[in-house]
């Protein structure tokens, strides 16, 4: 992706979080050269992940399959400084646009449809292998426990949100002719590097073309604090 591309991204994602009166942490807003000044006292933020993640998925088709997302708040399983067992998620989804079939290997979480258009998901249980299973789904959806063929869509409407478990492959997409979503995530602590099985191989940070200088920092770029 050019730099220039997630410039733009992260712009139209400020904006739809001020459509729906959506306030951010005052790091969000820090600058490159900001950054580079920061000590030790935002570590939290470097080590756990938290800020701007913008992802093709490495497959060079954003506007087809990608997702815009902040990581607000998350623990560290890996580093028992950081005592924080939850974590929470603000993500941005375009029109047209899917985030691809995965599951989790211990994160159970919550995903919330904060606004916007309707957001559609698809569920699969997954096999010892890792494979699909073409057994029925359980669909926890605001305290509704009901089955459903696996592979179903489910229309989630603003203010409606699904509970997954370990091991249930979800992809959720936002169709044609519907608004871009603004999708909430409350989970247990958030393992990019660990705790993700995507059904089909893909890459977690897009390979970046400085065209144009950065707008705001990746959650993968901030640079260590010296001292």
């Amino acid at each position: 992706m050019k730099r220039s591309e997630i410039n733009r991204i992260i712009r139209e994602f400020e904006t739809l979080l001020r459509e729906h009166q959506f306030e951010l942490p005052p790091y969000l807003s820090f600058t490159p050269e900001q950054w580079k000044e920061k000590g030790h006292e935002f570590d939290e933020i470097r080590d756990n992940g938290l800020g701007w993640d913008v992802t093709d998925y490495g497959l060079g088709t954003f506007d087809q399959v990608g997702l815009s997302l902040i990581t607000l708040r998350n623990g560290n399983p890996n580093n028992p400084k950081y005592r924080k067992t939850y974590a929470e998620k603000i993500m941005m989804l375009r029109e047209g646009q899917l985030s691809p079939n995965h599951f989790h290997w211990n994160k159970m979480e919550d995903i919330i449809n904060r606004g916007g258009g309707t957001l559609t998901f698809r569920l699969w249980n997954s096999t010892k292998e890792g494979e699909l299973s073409e057994e029925d789904v359980t669909v926890y959806r605001d305290g509704c426990t009901y089955q459903v063929p696996a592979g179903s869509e489910i229309h989630l409407k603003p203010g409606e949100s699904l509970t997954l478990y370990p091991g249930c492959y979800h992809e959720f997409y936002v169709k044609k002719g519907e608004k871009s979503c603004l999708i909430g995530e409350v989970s247990m602590c958030n393992d990019d590097n660990r705790d993700n099985r995507f059904y089909e191989p893909v890459g977690r940070f897009p390979v970046i073309e400085e065209d144009e200088p950065a707008y705001r920092l990746l959650c993968n770029e901030y640079p260590e604090a010296e001292g």
